[in-house]
């Protein structure tokens, strides 16, 4: 992912207990370009964590590994976003991933715990007929977040690859847009130009 991105992001867990599974979510948030990495409540060893991790995510990503909810702290501006299957949360598809977030999901076999359901910004949920595997969870939320930032060529309609390619902003061109919107603008960058 050599395209300039704005923003940033951090993903972890509450109440993990699994290595493997989160020896999974962390290579994930390597690969998907993560900021950082935290778990809240953690009941395993890091150690064998580490073990499963092949990318060697944990000399590359920042890890922080809060004891419990009054430990736990983000960002400044940094809008928290819990990821559970209930009524009320907004399903995948439809929410805008905020410029800098932290994704938190629950346990394997739990929940978010209400009070971090209660801290969240956001809650959502992907939308399927019931709960799947913690770090599979996880690399479903980054990989919409990756998709949804615009940064590809829209999909065809039709079947198969794209039709069209991606081009990156340059600079100047939303005031060139704006231009084309508004004649008063138009008029002023030629006012500019002489």
């Amino acid at each position: 992912m050599s395209h300039n991105k704005r923003g940033y992001f951090g993903i972890g867990v509450e109440g993990i207990t699994k290595e493997q599974n989160l020896g999974n979510m962390v290579r994930s948030a390597h690969s998907f370009g993560a900021s950082f990495f935290f778990t809240v409540g953690a009941e395993l060893n890091v150690k064998k964590v580490r073990e499963s991790d092949t990318s060697k995510a944990w000399e590359n990503l920042p890890f922080f590994d809060y004891e419990d909810m009054s430990d736990f702290h983000l960002p400044k501006k940094c809008s928290l976003v819990a990821v559970e299957f209930c009524e009320d949360s907004i399903e995948l598809p439809s929410f805008r991933h905020p410029q800098a977030a932290a994704y938190i999901l629950g346990p394997e076999m739990g929940n978010v715990s209400p009070a971090m359901m209660q801290r969240a910004d956001h809650i959502i949920k992907i939308p399927m007929q019931f709960c799947i595997n913690v770090g599979v969870a996880g690399a479903i939320v980054m990989y919409d977040r990756l998709i949804s930032t615009g940064r590809f060529a829209p999909r065809p309609v039709r079947a198969g690859g794209p039709t069209e390619t991606w081009e990156p902003p340059q600079e100047g061109l939303r005031l060139f847009l704006r231009s084309q919107r508004n004649p008063a603008t138009k008029q002023g960058l030629r006012n500019r130009e002489k």
